[in-house]
């Protein structure tokens, strides 16, 4: 058989087929109306056309006679054999339609007139006879039975009642659907973009691959009543009541129906009874598809937490942890329970399950431990503000259920006497409730209540209730600030809570064991057809070799396997410098000795750096009220002062922020901010210095090492965005691009996003000011733009794609006839992919930097890869994922891995390699602070300095 020919013949079929059809048909010359001497002998089979494309007959439309042409065309060159299928018996109530009013078959439907040849059979598959059978049933041109309505051009009649009982026979007959070829024709190829540089590594990565049986899949059925049943409840009720023909395993939402397995029939009906009336109710249950493993992702990730529920697991936040093994901190009230982190998805290497570990901080102090602190520190009066400040929008846990809550509001007019009514109708109080349900007896009955009110999904669902919760039997969760900021708690909980490679593989396996040996658990995954497949994934990455650092004089410091030059970089010169010669120290008098130990350093460590600083203005304050220090630094800014230096005698957000808005929007200065503890010890006083100095030049403009870039006319932006608690509903960007060729100079800029209006508009505005910059400096434009967008969901890649790349090259429209190359990568750092490296073939570890893995755990539909950028010396390393959402660049993946590389190394902030892109970080440091602390735009004075390091 001719396929080429047919290829090219079925080139307008499919959505828009008709339309292409239609096209060739208006494109041919004009020809008489054909009369009745000119129609074939046989309706809908045309005589085959010399030309490649098929025949336009007027008696037959669509894809129905397009697929009856391509059969009779192709019937004299197939070898003769008794036909693959045969006709239905009884008419379809299009035949008898046409039959009674002598209409022109069309669309699908015209193919059940177009039977082959008596005894001419096509050489075809199986599943594309089925296709070919169950289009000859019609198509969306048939009068369906329960239509009822009369057709005004033709005057047709509805089809009868018998037609209707002959319509329902016919499809009683009608085969299974060709599901495998369907599923071919779905399925695209992964996306495999692979480099080569570096030397392979053996790598192991927390992912197991998820077995399917080979007959077996999720198989999905429309469910329909007769009659109607409008509860969801009675529905339930009565496909429980099947559960010996369906079979356990099964899914049902109110309407769809998905099984493991496929019914016999394509309609299948059951015979049950309303569980309230008692009167008879007919199932009706219809084939719709087989899903396909990567169109069942959202289900798989249902069962595993049904699993997880099965192994008594507790549900806090999205995952699951268990409450029998807790590590108790009880010099700091706390414990941790150990938990998992799953994740079933399709990628390149096939269905597989991310796990990770987790753990969850609670404390064993309860709601009312804390009510009575607040009492004891600000008094009965503020006890009520000073509760909504620390409760309200926690969540706590009840031991009694092991659930949690969200804390929306304290009830002070109720107590543990009130009383409820419940279930039954009668009214009870809370301290008899727990009594009677918990066996729990409640001390204090005068402490209030907590509220948890029900979410929107609740209340679509019917839930309207308040939660009312007692104080005494919730237990806080989380860390609080001041816990953060405590160096003790945080280093007590670290030894829980940093597993090396080793204890996080032994935590994963464990996982698998007990999912293996929990029989409810095995049984459930067996009913769907899975199963969890040996050990972690062994792949191969590659590791790219370290870069050399490029500093001032000529200099370079070699590249080390750990990428971290902070001792060798305080021996070089900074690559370009600007000195500083006008200056403001401000400080109190209770820090005046540390503020001059500081300058008398800086003064002394700084030339070695390559940096001149002349002896600053000293500002004595009388007093640390942040009125007084930014009256002060008002009245001493003037136009030719280059850096103010602030010693503050405490950290508070309050002081910085108002610093910072005065310094970097009112009156545009660069400005240093520095805690007075950090320059206490004179034993770190000059590390503390170097570091400070390496700081006050990256905000005066100066660079302070660079990296080989061998690209040409490439510009590197960097996008972040921040989500101002402030102002609800308002989010900054940080937009941050290079401007020069080592990519050590950068344009920064803020866009605000209001309510209701797109991120995008302001990125398209950034974008064209950026370019301007870049010409005004280089005198001409970037031929390659590097994009990375960082604070991006998987929801929103698609988005990001195609909507914001579209925008953004709108501001290409204002240079003329400009069309650079452009590549979009999206950062993602909160990820829960982990890669070790294995070492003596069973010990594992943390891989070095530069290491790549670009396949086998990648997307399955995305460009993307894993680079592990940083060292780290406790815990796990955690690698970043970039997903290539958009790329019209020449760059293979091996130039675009080894350039995001170089680019982590260009973070001024830190003498090592950074998790992101330098320009990504820069832009997540940009957003932060003016999100943080300014709440405006910051001067454009300061656009080309990074002042918000």
């Amino acid at each position: 058989m001719d396929y080429n020919g047919i290829e090219q013949q079925l080139a307008g079929c499919g959505r828009g087929g008709r339309g292409a059809a239609i096209l060739r048909a208006l494109q041919q010359p004009t020809r008489r109306p054909v009369s009745a001497s000119d129609a074939p002998e046989k309706p809908g089979i045309s005589t085959p056309a010399a030309t490649a494309a098929p025949p336009m007959s007027s008696g037959l439309m669509g894809r129905g006679g397009l697929l009856a042409s391509l059969a009779a065309s192709h019937a004299s060159s197939i070898s003769i054999q008794q036909p693959t299928f045969q006709p239905v018996a009884v008419a379809t109530p299009r035949q008898q339609q046409v039959a009674a009013t002598g209409a022109t078959p069309m669309g699908r439907g015209a193919l059940s007139q177009a039977a082959p040849p008596s005894g001419v059979g096509m050489q075809i598959s199986a599943g594309h006879q089925e296709a070919l059978q169950r289009l000859s049933s019609g198509g969306r041109g048939i009068m369906l039975p329960d239509m009822g309505r009369q057709s005004i051009s033709n005057g047709m009649a509805a089809p009868t009642p018998a037609s209707a009982s002959v319509q329902k026979d016919t499809i009683r007959t009608q085969v299974s659907p060709p599901v495998k070829e369907m599923q071919q024709l779905k399925l695209n190829e992964p996306v495999i973009m692979r480099g080569n540089a570096g030397v392979s590594v053996p790598v192991v990565a927390n992912y197991l691959r998820v077995g399917v049986q080979p007959n077996m899949g999720l198989f999905e059925y429309h469910v329909a009543f007769v009659p109607e049943a409008d509860s969801k409840n009675v529905r339930f009720k009565i496909m429980r009541s099947l559960q010996e023909p369906l079979g356990e395993a099964r899914t049902f939402d109110g309407s769809k129906l998905f099984l493991p397995h496929r019914l016999p029939q394509q309609f299948t009906t059951y015979q049950a009874l309303h569980p309230i009336t008692n009167e008879p109710v007919e199932v009706k249950i219809k084939f719709i598809t087989q899903r396909a493993p990567g169109e069942c992702i959202n289900f798989f990730n249902i069962l595993l937490r049904r699993l997880m529920r099965i192994m008594e697991m507790v549900s806090v936040g999205r995952h699951y942890y268990d409450p029998r093994n807790p590590a108790h901190i009880p010099q700091h009230k706390l414990e941790v329970w150990p938990g998992y982190i799953t994740a079933i998805n399709e990628f390149e290497g096939g269905l597989m399950l991310n796990t990770d570990v987790s753990h969850r901080v609670l404390r064993t102090q309860t709601v009312l431990e804390i009510l009575f602190d607040l009492i004891r520190r600000c008094g009965s009066e503020r006890l009520r503000d000073e509760a909504t400040k620390v409760i309200v929008g926690c969540v706590v846990l009840t031991r009694y259920n092991n659930r949690t809550y969200r804390v929306d509001e304290i009830d002070w007019g109720k107590n543990p006497l009130s009383t409820f009514v419940n279930h039954q109708g009668e009214a009870t109080s809370f301290r008899d409730y727990f009594k009677m349900h918990h066996d729990l007896s409640i001390q204090d009955l005068e402490q209030p209540l907590l509220l948890n009110r029900p979410k929107k999904r609740d209340i679509q669902e019917g839930g309207t209730e308040l939660i009312c919760l007692v104080p005494e039997l919730c237990y806080m969760t989380g860390l609080t600030d001041a816990m953060r900021q405590d160096f003790r708690i945080m280093k007590d909980l670290a030894l829980h809570t940093r597993v090396t490679p080793m204890q996080r593989r032994a935590s994963l396996r464990q996982f698998v064991k007990n999912v293996n040996e929990c029989t409810a658990a095995r049984e459930k995954l067996q009913q769907w057809g899975l199963h969890l497949e040996g050990d972690l994934v062994n792949l191969d990455g590659r590791q790219l070799p370290p870069e050399d650092i490029i500093v001032g004089g000529g200099g370079t410091i070699r590249g080390t396997k750990e990428c971290d030059w902070n001792r060798s970089l305080v021996h070089h010169p900074m690559l370009s410098v600007v000195n500083l010669t006008c200056w403001s120290v401000f400080y109190t008098k209770n820090d005046s000795g540390k503020a001059n130990d500081f300058v008398a350093a800086l003064c002394r460590l700084a030339p070695s750096m390559g940096m001149a600083v002349a002896a600053p203005q000293r500002l004595q304050l009388r007093d640390d009220r942040t009125d007084t220090f930014v009256r002060t630094i008002r009245e001493n800014i003037r136009p030719e002062l280059q850096m103010v230096v602030v010693v503050c005698p405490t950290a508070r957000d309050d002081r910085y922020s108002a610093i910072k808005k005065l310094t970097y929007s009112e009156m545009p200065v660069p400005s240093q901010v520095i805690n007075a503890r950090t320059i206490s010890q004179a034993g770190k006083l000059n590390s503390v210095t170097q570091k400070i100095a390496l700081q006050l030049n990256c905000k005066l403009g100066g660079e302070l090492w660079a990296v080989k870039i061998p690209l040409k006319d490439l510009m590197v932006i960097g996008i972040d965005v921040y989500h101002d608690a402030a102002c609800k509903g308002r989010s900054i960007a940080g937009f941050v691009g290079s401007t020069n060729a080592t990519i050590t100079r950068f344009y920064n800029q803020v866009a605000f996003q209001a309510p209701g209006q797109e991120l995008i508009d302001g990125l398209r505005i950034c974008l064209t000011r950026q370019l301007r910059e870049y010409s005004k400096i280089n005198h001409s434009l970037p031929s390659k733009i590097i994009i990375y967008r960082d604070g991006v969901g998987d929801g929103q890649l698609a988005a990001v794609g195609s909507h914001e790349i579209a925008h953004l090259s709108e501001a290409f429209v204002s240079f003329g006839a400009y069309s650079p190359q452009l590549a979009v990568i999206v950062v993602q750092k909160r990820i829960n992919t982990r890669i070790f490296s294995i070492q003596n073939h069973s010990q594992l570890d943390n891989p070095p930097p530069g290491t790549i893995v670009d396949h086998t755990i990648t997307r399955r539909d995305w460009y993307d890869f894993f680079l592990i950028s940083q060292h780290v010396r406790q815990g796990t390393v955690s690698p970043t994922h970039y997903v290539v959402v958009h790329n019209s660049t020449t760059l293979q993946p091996d130039h675009m891995q080894k350039l995001t590389y170089k680019m982590t190394y260009l973070y001024y902030n830190w003498p090592g390699t950074v998790r992101v892109p330098a320009p990504c970080q820069y832009a997540h440091k940009l957003a932060y602070l003016v999100g943080q602390h300014i709440h405006k735009e910051p001067s454009e004075h300061l656009a080309n300095r990074l002042y918000y390091l």
